[in-house]
């Protein structure tokens, strides 16, 4: 899953996006309204983490733009303001969803999962396939009832794979979908991670690797 954390108080965007990272989640952050929107350029994000009150540009109108933009992105409010008149306002320029300050860690995580869930590309909170059972909330992937023990990034690899329902996923999609904007786009980190899980999953083989595509859950 994809991240954005946009706000401008940086020891909390990077705080959240250290919480994040420890989930699973791949989180690049902007420390204001025009960092967000370059950002927002490039990468498709599952949700982006929105402070309302963002310098540059106003939290209103970078919400204004993603949801203009038609990206699939859920918009999740922060504010420090928590009236239900700033709530409905939140709402009614775009935002999927509102959470004033301060917050619980534990219901960010969740809320952030459950709009991923809404997501343009939705997939049940419970992934399976090739005898594979991934659960991405309590973090836990089975094999055969058989409990794996895997790091965040190949739990990350795994659980894109398992979403893709068959499709082939490339490597590069893997990259921008699983690490965050800090990844060297030619490092071998999905190789690597991929060889790794193979071991962890044991035999019979369940990732196939499709020449000049990439991977995939299942035959063929």
């Amino acid at each position: 899953m994809r991240v954005l954390v946009a706000e401008d108080f940086e020891i909390l965007a990077q705080a959240i996006a250290t919480g994040l990272r420890r989930e699973g989640m791949a989180v690049d952050v902007a420390l204001d309204g025009d960092g967000a929107l370059e950002s927002l350029a490039v990468t498709r994000y599952d949700v982006v983490v929105l402070d309302r009150d963002l310098p540059a540009v106003h939290g209103d109108e970078v919400c204004r733009r993603i949801v203009a933009g038609g990206s699939g992105s859920r918009v999740l409010m922060l504010t420090a303001a928590s009236t239900v008149a700033d709530r409905v306002d939140g709402l009614g320029i775009g935002a999927d969803d509102y959470l004033p300050k301060p917050f619980d860690f534990a219901e960010l995580v969740a809320r952030i999962r459950a709009l991923a869930r809404r997501s343009a590309a939705a997939v049940p909170p419970v992934l399976a396939g090739g005898g594979l059972t991934l659960d991405p909330g309590r973090r836990v992937a089975l094999r055969s009832g058989r409990r794996l023990d895997l790091s965040p990034k190949e739990f990350g690899v795994l659980e894109c794979l398992l979403a893709a329902g068959g499709r082939v996923v490339s490597a590069e999609e893997l990259l921008e979908r699983v690490w965050d904007s800090a990844a060297d786009p030619f490092t071998t980190a999905v190789k690597t991670t991929i060889r790794r899980l193979r071991l962890k999953l044991g035999d019979p083989p369940v990732i196939r690797t499709v020449r000049e595509g990439g991977y995939r859950i299942g035959d063929g």
